[in-house]
C-alpha cells in the first residue's frame, strides 16, 4: 500500500510540475526524499511518469498533433511545415543532450547545481517580465523557422537540471517576440518530441531494473501523472492571459534552498 501511495504522490508532483516553469526535477528530489524513494529504480519510475505527463499534452493538443499528419487547409502549423518547425526546435537540445548526457548525470545533479539552476531560472524569469513585451507572434500559425530555432536554443538551458524546460522555452519565446500564451502553448507541444526522445533513451538504458512486479506501481504513477498534467496544462494556459511568470519565479526562489537541503541530507 505504501508503494501505491508513493506512486500516487509522485505522479501528482510530476504531473503538476512538468509543464509549469518551476522545475519538476527539484520537486521530485524533495518528494522522493520525503517518501524514502531514491536510487536507480526511482530514476526509472520518474522516466515512466514523465511519459504519462507527455501523453496528457498529446491528448490536449490532439488536433494540432493530428494536423501534422493530416493537415487542414489554411492551417500553417500543420503537415510537413509543422513537423519541420518542431524538428528545428528539438534539434539543438537533442544534439547537445546526447553529447553531454553522461557529464550531466555525473556533475549537474549535485545539491548546489540543482538549487542554483532554480535560483538562476527564477531571476531570469523576473528579468524577462520586467522588460516591455511587445508580441509579434500571436498564434501557433505565426511560428517561423527562425522563432522555432531560437526557442530550441533556449531549450538547451533545460539540460541544466533544475532550470526547467518550460521556463527556458517560455522565456525564450517571449524574448523573441511571442505572446506569453503562445510561448506557453508552443512550449508544451515542443516538449513532446524532445521528452519522448530523452525518456526513451533513459528507458533503454534502465529497462533491466523494471520487473513485472513493478507494473501496478509504475502504472499507477503513469495514470496519476497523466491526470495531474492534464489539469496543470489547462489551468496554466488559462492563467497566462491574466498573470505573469513572476509568481512562479518567487516560488522557485523559495524552493531552491529546500532542494539543496534535501539533496544534502
Amino acid at each position: 500500500m505504501h508503494d501505491i501511495i508513493s506512486a500516487v504522490l509522485l505522479g501528482i508532483v510530476e504531473g503538476l510540475t512538468e509543464f509549469l516553469p518551476v522545475s519538476s526535477t527539484g520537486h521530485l528530489i524533495i518528494a522522493g526524499d520525503l517518501l524514502g524513494f531514491t536510487g536507480p529504480k526511482a530514476a526509472t519510475f520518474e522516466v515512466v511518469i514523465q511519459l504519462g505527463a507527455i501523453l496528457a499534452v498529446v491528448v490536449l493538443y490532439w488536433d494540432r498533433f493530428w494536423g501534422l499528419l493530416r493537415p487542414k487547409p489554411y492551417v500553417r502549423f500543420a503537415g510537413m511545415r509543422g513537423i519541420v518547425l518542431l524538428g528545428i526546435t528539438s534539434l539543438p537540445a537533442s544534439l547537445l543532450g546526447l553529447a553531454t548526457h553522461h557529464y550531466i548525470k555525473e556533475h549537474l545533479f549535485s545539491p548546489a547545481t540543482v538549487a542554483l539552476a532554480l535560483g538562476v531560472g527564477a531571476v531570469a524569469m523576473l528579468l524577462v517580465e520586467r522588460r516591455k513585451h511587445r508580441p509579434v507572434y500571436m498564434d501557433l500559425d505565426d511560428m517561423t523557422p527562425a522563432l522555432a530555432l531560437g526557442i530550441g536554443l533556449f531549450q538547451c538551458l533545460a539540460l541544466w537540471p533544475g532550470f526547467s524546460r518550460s521556463a527556458a522555452t517560455i522565456m525564450g519565446g517571449m524574448l523573441l517576440g511571442a505572446r506569453r500564451g503562445l510561448a506557453a502553448e508552443y512550449s508544451f507541444i515542443a516538449a513532446v518530441p524532445i521528452m519522448f526522445a530523452a525518456t526513451g533513451y533513459d528507458l533503454l538504458k534502465s529497462h533491466a531494473l523494471f520487473t513485472s512486479a513493478d507494473i501496478p506501481f509504475f502504472a499507477t504513477g503513469f495514470v496519476v501523472s497523466f491526470l495531474a498534467a492534464w489539469v496543470a496544462v489547462k489551468v496554466f494556459i488559462g492563467l497566462m492571459g491574466r498573470v505573469t511568470l513572476a509568481p512562479f519565479a518567487w516560488y522557485r526562489l523559495a524552493v531552491a534552498p529546500l532542494v539543496f537541503w534535501f539533496m544534502v541530507n
